[in-house]
């Protein structure tokens, strides 16, 4: 009896340590060999925060502060760790419906049960305050600090470009970016991207059983901190840019000035424009539809590197150098003008009448001179056998100017403007086509149409005697004296700078004697143009074009309102203030604005 009590024992005692042993090794391989169990454990008390980085600052050309960051706060998701909880309470705090609840958690679930993603974005200081009392409620909600984009001064809005959240097709093949990360999506913004969004941390914090952060795990050793964004000294000078944009007015338009010498852009309008402070925020989306619906003023489109308009009388300057380098003209050319070019049934009308030499044709902008020298350019036989060689020649020389094609540098979303090949006449007029064919062209109508940025980079073409750096915005890149270098390049156009002083001499008889001697600056030499573009939907458009001083161009200017009639009346007066607030001292500068804001207030 005494055996079988003890052969029991010993039967138990090794059912038991069996089972002990059973469960040591299954709590070895529970705890050493399978990871997902602790994966699961620490994901219970463990939440893996991104931490966004600040993006870069963007500074004016003297210093002034054009964009910075203010905080915001989103409301993050994790799917994996969603508990029931009380949908209608979340809708109240959130103050949203309970369908759009529903539809956040599912597009979440369907983006990763894991990662957080954004369920509210952009929430103000009081809401955050609120919401972080109550999450204790709602288990799978975190809030997460970023920041957004903040502009003390509401101008240049096309330049800066606007910040929004990542597309589908972004995520889908950046893996830098994940859903509801914010990226440069126009201007500036889009640019320099890479520059200015800067380089992700991370950080991991404990979470206790009320969904409430309790410091960071394991004295940060799993933290990374982020890399704040590259700061940015753009070329606008803010005080230009808010003086042209205040002569401007609200009217339609666009002005764009240039550094001649660096392609440097000092201001760039497009008329009418917004506050950029509209699209930031909660209600960027309510304020972007509103925009996009103001078809009248359409104010989202950005004229100075979109709109494409008939260059006008400014356009002759180019046809000018042409004839010159081409040996069609020299500066003493000269022809009689009956009140415009006539030929058979053909009329151009002018305004002028009288024998005029290239100078004086620049000066009173005569149409005669201008559609005789562009026809001969392309009706000599002797220089090219047929009309195509002949076309393909000029155009050549006008692409050099930069025209009908991109600058393709930091301006996003610019478009070529139109100069035709001849295959398109060919193709038009069975290649049955001549110089008056076309005649229109010769004064900047018809098939031609240029950008605001393109004609002002032609005047920084002349000012140069026959070169161009891209027209950009940015000027230096994380320290005011680190230059951009993607930007310093000389373009030679295809025209012998000697041909530009005889333009250049008629230019400054404009402002001296002709279209625009109203606008002259005292003390200033400066050449200009001043043109009416056509305009078939409407009263034409006032352009000017122009810089100053003659001897050292500082600056480069074009000027187009629309549906403003002659230049010289409206165009010209807006060009001519702007290079003296510019070129002048600073109490000259103070007395500029004190007369504008008096005008203003009229």
């Amino acid at each position: 009896m005494e055996n079988l009590i003890k052969k029991r024992y010993y039967v138990i005692l090794f059912i038991i340590f069996g089972l002990v042993a059973i469960c040591l090794i299954r709590l070895f391989h529970i705890q050493i060999l399978d990871p997902s169990y602790k994966k699961h454990a620490e994901q219970n008390a463990l939440r893996h925060l991104t931490e966004h980085p600040e993006r870069g600052l963007i500074y004016d050309r003297n210093d002034s502060l054009l964009v910075y960051n203010e905080v915001a706060y989103d409301l993050m998701i994790v799917p994996n760790e969603l508990r029931t909880f009380d949908t209608n309470d979340l809708c109240r705090i959130l103050d949203i419906d309970k369908e759009i609840l529903l539809k956040r958690i599912e597009k979440a679930k369907a983006y990763s049960m894991l990662i957080p993603t954004i369920f509210e974005q952009q929430m103000s200081k009081e809401d955050y305050g609120y919401v972080e009392e109550k999450l204790y409620k709602f288990p799978g909600f975190f809030v997460q600090n970023r920041t957004l984009r903040s502009y003390p001064h509401p101008v240049a809005a096309h330049i800066f470009g606007y910040v929004g959240e990542v597309s589908q097709k972004i995520l889908d093949n950046d893996p830098y970016y994940q859903l509801g990360d914010y990226i440069g999506i126009s201007g500036i913004e889009k640019a320099y991207e890479p520059e200015l969004r800067g380089v992700k941390g991370k950080r991991v914090v404990l979470v206790d059983v009320h969904n409430r952060e309790r410091g960071s795990y394991n004295d940060g050793e799993l933290d990374q901190a982020p890399v704040a964004g590259t700061d940015l000294w753009s070329s606008i000078d803010l005080r230009l840019q808010i003086y042209a944009e205040r002569l401007l007015n609200e009217r339609s338009g666009s002005i764009v000035a240039i550094e001649p010498a660096t392609g440097e852009i000092l201001c760039i309008v497009s008329s009418p424009s917004y506050d950029p402070n509209l699209l930031v925020g909660k209600a960027r989306g309510k304020n972007y539809r509103l925009l996009q619906e103001d078809k009248k003023k359409n104010p989202l489109f950005n004229r100075a590197l979109s709109a494409m308009y008939p260059p006008g009388s400014t356009f002759k300057l180019a046809n000018a150098l042409i004839a010159l380098q081409e040996g069609i003209i020299t500066p003493s050319t000269s022809y009689f003008c009956p009140h415009g070019y006539i030929v058979g049934n053909l009329t151009v009308k002018c305004y002028h009448t009288g024998t005029v030499d290239l100078t004086s044709a620049i000066q009173v902008s005569c149409n005669n001179y201008f559609c005789r020298i562009f026809y001969n350019t392309l009706s000599n036989r002797t220089k090219f056998p047929s009309i195509q060689e002949a076309y393909n020649t000029w155009k050549k020389h006008i692409n050099d100017f930069g025209f009908g094609q991109k600058f393709e540098s930091d301006l996003p979303y610019e478009t070529r403007g139109i100069i035709p090949s001849s295959d398109y006449f060919d193709k038009i007029y069975h290649k049955s086509w001549n110089g008056n064919t076309v005649i229109s062209m010769g004064i900047g109508q018809g098939e031609v149409a240029t950008t605001p940025i393109q004609m002002a980079n032609f005047m920084a073409i002349i000012a140069n005697r026959g070169y161009y750096i891209k027209p950009h915005v940015i000027r230096a890149i994380g320290k005011k004296n680190n230059p951009n270098h993607r930007y310093t390049e000389k373009h030679y156009c295809s025209i012998e700078a000697k041909h530009y002083a005889a333009v250049i001499k008629g230019m400054e008889q404009v402002m001296v004697a002709g279209t625009a001697r109203r606008s002259k600056i005292e003390g200033i030499r400066m050449a200009g143009k001043t043109g009416t573009a056509q305009n078939p939907h409407g009263m034409d458009h006032a352009v000017f074009a122009g810089f100053a001083p003659i001897d050292n161009p500082k600056i480069a200017i074009f000027v187009l309102v629309e549906n403003a009639g002659g230049g010289g009346a409206v165009a010209a007066p807006i060009a001519s203030s702007i290079i003296e607030y510019y070129l002048k001292d600073e109490t000259k500068k103070e007395e500029l604005e004190n007369k504008l804001n008096d005008s203003l207030k009229k």
